[in-house]
């Protein structure tokens, strides 16, 4: 009797209407994703302009960050990431998803700031300082991943669950636009204030001394949306059902209710089965990765790392290395020919012109279309046609390194980026935060997400070596030969396969059903039901 009324009670959530409140929810965590994006992907409109500034080679190139250092800049924030998507869905899963979530729109908004303070008496001290404090920002960043997507689950509807999942990754695509937009602006009026001439004319003067506010003002800016949130995101109530199914607290549970249905609930309809009569042991009480954890959800946690892990050394490496891309094929000038400010703002238009027409729109796609298509359908679609494209860049990579062919591989380059998002960079975030029980939910979660910045990683170290050229007087300065863009990408095409594949196999389909009923939450043991195959509902 206690199971069904504790049933009717979350069934009052997924039947509930779309309100106001689930609107604010998307705003509230998406100001956090928005902020993650962009103070991870901001790093790369720099780099190069950071190369300017504090390793001037004095030779007949710009000075560029030295290999180890540009993988740290790049890499650090990743790693602090990992560790914070850990650390942040495990205690997750302790104590509540809303006492630790303002912990880390805090370091967040802190971390920011200190970013863009980073000073030493050396250039290796400046990027050490830069670094130590890019970790704990990624840190901070990693605690949102688990916790929004729970919380976002949690407390929508069946119905439209995976849009309002989806709409709070999305805001990702606005923050890479947004910092792009921001790097325009900042090298757009510094350079008008204090014009310099190219590289290739003057050297010294081609980096103007105020260009080292730039990249400080540009990394600092990260802090504002995240502190115009932290007021409201304090005063979102605990997720009903991690109330009901986790702390087992009526009461709490009916107060929760009642702020985000805005509606009475009676005492008497809150019945928690918190002590069941019945001997059979229940689906809550075994551990995490104990023998009955893995062969319920095993797969499922199989399915939701190894993709995760394998859209994100594609989708880090596209992002973070867009611009050597870019200069490779000639779509952005040779650096000897502009200065340190013209170079940052021609990173940056590019930068935006891809996330304005290719990822912004795809994970609006993905909004718009996950409830009536499902999470497989759109995350098979996206990693297929990433494979083409990738290759459709790859195999005639000659022909676009001519003059008059860019914008076609620019074109083709964007519709990389717009599947990634229609599709399993999107997809990847949602289903995690729906197959797992209560309990475990934000726990696995952040396994899931640590696995992919884990190929976040991969790409942002891999591919910044990979990509030199095979002719060693052709690579960067400091960096050994690579395998060079076009064979970079043939991997990419190959990891974007064997993710295609991994989905086919191990990924289930989550639309349409409640938390519970996914999960089998309220089911003994003995009546567990087979796992299907690919395709269906079945995180049981």
């Amino acid at each position: 009797m206690a199971n069904d009324q504790q049933l009717d009670v979350l069934n009052v959530m997924d039947q509930a209407r779309t309100q106001l409140y689930h609107f604010t929810a998307v705003v509230i965590a998406g100001m956090g994703f928005f902020t993650d994006a962009y103070d991870l992907f901001s790093i790369s409109l720099v780099t190069k302009l950071l190369g300017r500034i504090y390793y001037t080679s004095g030779t007949s190139k710009p000075g560029s960050l030295p290999p180890n250092v540009a993988s740290a800049v790049n890499g650090v924030a990743l790693c602090g990431t990992l560790a914070g998507q850990l650390f942040f869905g495990w205690l997750g899963d302790r104590l509540g998803r809303k006492r630790v979530y303002g912990i880390t729109l805090v370091l967040m908004i802190v971390c920011s700031i200190c970013s863009g303070l980073s000073f030493g008496h050396s250039p290796k001290m400046v990027m050490a300082t830069l670094c130590f404090f890019r970790f704990w920002l990624g840190f901070g960043i990693g605690g949102d991943y688990p916790l929004s997507a729970t919380i976002m689950a949690e407390y929508s509807n069946k119905r439209s669950r995976g849009s309002f999942i989806a709409a709070v990754f999305s805001m990702q695509g606005f923050g890479i636009l947004v910092g792009g937009a921001v790097a325009i602006l900042a090298s757009t009026i510094f350079g008008t204030l204090f014009p310099a001439k190219s590289f290739a004319v003057d050297p010294i003067g081609s980096t103007v001394p105020e260009a080292d506010y730039v990249w400080r003002i540009i990394l600092m800016f990260g802090a504002l949306p995240a502190a115009l949130t932290y007021y409201w995101r304090m005063k979102m109530p605990e997720t009903p059902r991690y109330t009901a199914l986790v702390a087992k607290n009526a009461e709490q549970t009916r107060t929760d209710m009642q702020k985000v249905l805005q509606m009475e609930i009676a005492p008497e309809k809150i019945v928690l089965d918190i002590e069941s009569p019945r001997p059979a042991m229940k689906l809550n009480e075994f551990r995490l990765f104990s023998r009955e954890f893995m062969s319920r959800h095993g797969l499922h946690l199989l399915g939701t790392t190894t993709t995760w892990f394998m859209i994100d050394v594609a989708y880090y490496s596209q992002n973070l290395f867009q611009k050597d891309i870019f200069s490779a094929i000639g779509w952005i000038p040779a650096a000897k020919t502009m200065s340190a400010l013209d170079e940052l703002y021609r990173i940056a238009r590019a930068q935006t012109l891809i996330a304005l027409c290719g990822t912004v729109p795809g994970y609006w796609f993905t909004v718009f279309l996950i409830d009536h298509l499902g999470r497989y359908v759109i995350q098979l679609i996206g990693f297929a046609f990433m494979s083409i494209f990738m290759f459709a860049l790859a195999f005639p990579y000659e022909h676009w390194t001519k003059e008059g062919n860019h914008i076609w591989f620019v074109v083709l380059y964007g519709l990389t980026f717009f599947f990634a998002n229609f599709g399993p960079n999107s997809t990847t975030f949602v289903v995690p935060a729906e197959i797992f029980p209560a309990r475990f939910r934000a726990t696995c979660h952040g396994i899931s997400a640590a696995s992919g910045k884990a190929g976040a990683i991969v790409g942002a170290f891999g591919f910044l070596y990979a990509a030199q050229s095979q002719n060693k007087a052709k690579a960067d300065s400091g960096y050994p030969a690579g395998i060079g863009i076009r064979n970079s990408l043939f991997v990419l095409t190959g990891i974007n396969l064997i993710g295609l594949v991994l989905t086919f196999m191990l990924v289930p389909e989550s639309k349409g059903k409640s938390l519970e009923e996914i999960t089998k939450e309220n089911e003994d043991i003995d009546d567990r039901i087979p796992a299907p195959s690919h395709g269906v509902a079945t995180a049981v």
